[in-house]
């Protein structure tokens, strides 16, 4: 009996840890990003969230097709640049078949240096240019509880 209240013990540890561990990571990583500011007037897109780092950053918004200009098959263009005006890299985001107020929602996670400032076109085509990485999504819960009892079991 005295085994299975370890045992119990140190699973409880373990957990708690791992809870603890996530509340610190997330705070840790959110209180790095600053926002970062939007030079256009597209009153069509609407950003929530621009926000960077030193290495990467984030942009969360809506697209709008509420000018009679229809915006289906046409790309959003995103250009961003340092505090100095240097081109740092450019991402286009496809617009799906939008009717007259319909919205579409998107996010860009892109991997730049020192990013103080982008701005949003609305194109026709998508030219041959080379676009800024993108990183990867963030892994869900159930995938990163998964790799830490892996985690745990190679090392126990």
């Amino acid at each position: 009996m005295d085994r299975v209240k370890t045992l119990f013990t140190y699973a409880l540890w373990v957990v708690l840890f791992i809870i603890f561990s996530e509340f610190l990571i997330n705070v840790g990583l959110n209180s790095m990003y600053r926002p970062i500011e939007r030079k256009d007037n597209i009153s069509q897109v609407n950003i929530y969230q621009a926000e960077a780092t030193m290495v990467n950053g984030r942009i969360r918004g809506l697209i709008t097709n509420s000018e009679p200009e229809n915006l289906s098959g046409k790309y959003l263009e995103f250009d961003f640049y340092s505090e100095r005006d240097v081109f740092l890299g450019r991402k286009f985001i496809d617009i799906n078949e939008l009717q007259e107020n319909e919205t579409q929602n998107f996010e860009i996670l892109f991997k730049l240096k020192e990013v103080d400032y982008y701005t949003v076109s609305v194109v026709d085509e998508k030219p041959d240019v080379e676009e800024i990485e993108i990183l990867p999504e963030g892994w869900t819960t159930p995938q990163i509880i998964v790799a830490t009892a892996l985690t745990l079991l190679i090392f126990w």
